[in-house]
């Protein structure tokens, strides 16, 4: 008799039975009485339990869940290492400690994407795990390895999740449709769930973007990013009673050259305001970086430079601008409201400005 066939201490099962989502692995069942033969042998064609995943039993006999399929995988690619010494079926159920997230179109379902498939329709469930970890893709679970870091899980139902932009990567990734690939994109940023900026780093850290279809649905993604960025821009000046600015014109220096485009600016008061829609540049050496970080940090270096010499350049002039980002945008636009009434009112407090010429872009 071997040592995980030893018998242990009797205990009913009806406790097991009861637990909801009635998910567990072998090794969790063990430290409830029953032996890996003994579950097994419930696992047999006709016994009363069932064995979703390498190591991972369903405790009835029934269809599962979409829920206990979810739960299923995670406990697969835990390697049954993550699971909670000690946890009671009918209370909280078995934990995954281990760093593994849902991922892909299953994260993306759980995001509540409406053109995401419905759970019962999904036969794989994507799970991002570290690299290097041993579990293989089997079943209805697809092990979709990351780089050196993952990134933080959004709990979502009591199920760790990727974040829309990285589920959003994973997702295409398998992706041939150009329309799928379109739609997913757009509406992540239309449906609120992301900015653009952060789908498009994903999709480079994934090395994503020399596939051309992938390269069309970003097209896609920045200008619905960019239009509803302005509309929050028009509703804050509308809304917070801020006075009417030319919108998206381009200055210049009479008779000489273009000082750089702006999304607004008010000429009595020398403030221009700019969308700011670049990459973040931390980000591409934050968690999760991976391949591809270093192609992110070269372009938001370059996007930078853009930015900080048009900036200089008209501060010089003694035009005050204003770097607004899509996502301030969205999240606090009162208190971007507030900033941009600020530099309005202050006009007077600094020294004058030269001339430009005003010019629609």
């Amino acid at each position: 008799m071997t040592h995980h066939d030893a018998p242990l201490s009797p205990r009913p099962l009806s406790h097991l039975t009861a637990a909801r989502p009635r998910v567990m692995t072998v090794r969790a069942l063990r430290e409830h009485g029953v032996t890996p033969a003994g579950a097994a042998e419930r696992c047999r064609p006709g016994g009363p339990w069932q064995m979703l995943l390498p190591g991972v039993c369903l405790l009835h006999g029934g269809i599962p869940t979409p829920e206990e399929r979810l739960r299923a995988a995670l406990l697969y690619a835990a390697d049954g290492r993550g699971a909670r010494s000690g946890a009671e079926p009918g209370g909280p159920a078995e934990s995954v400690g281990c760093p593994a997230m849902l991922t892909g179109p299953v994260a993306l379902t759980l995001h509540r994407f409406a053109c995401a498939p419905s759970l019962r329709a999904l036969d794989r469930i994507d799970v991002l795990v570290p690299r290097g970890r041993r579990p293989r893709s089997t079943g209805c679970a697809r092990i979709v390895r990351g780089g050196q870091g993952l990134p933080e899980p959004v709990e979502i139902t009591g199920l760790p999740v990727a974040p829309v932009p990285r589920a959003l990567a994973d997702a295409v990734s398998v992706l041939t449709d150009a329309v799928a690939v379109r739609r997913l994109l757009t509406e992540s940023v239309r449906g609120g769930h992301c900015e653009a900026q952060a789908v498009v780093r994903e999709l480079t850290r994934a090395r994503l973007l020399g596939r051309p279809h992938v390269v069309d649905a970003v097209d896609a993604l920045l200008a619905e990013g960019r239009a509803l960025a302005e509309g929050r821009l028009y509703d804050m000046v509308l809304g917070h009673g801020l006075p009417e600015p030319c919108w998206n014109v381009e200055l210049r220096l009479p008779g000489g050259p273009p000082l750089g485009s702006v999304d607004a600016y008010w000429p009595e008061d020398a403030v221009a305001l700019v969308i700011d829609a670049r990459t973040p540049r931390q980000s591409a050496a934050g968690p999760g970086g991976g391949e591809g970080a270093d192609e992110c940090g070269e372009h938001d270096a370059a996007v930078w430079t853009e930015y900080a010499r048009r900036r200089e350049t008209l501060e010089r002039l003694g035009i005050t601008v204003v770097h607004v980002t899509p996502r301030k945008l969205r999240e606090s636009l009162a208190q971007q409201a507030a900033v941009v009434r600020t530099a309005l009112m202050t006009s007077d407090e600094r020294g004058p400005s030269a001339f430009v010429s005003v010019l629609p872009r």
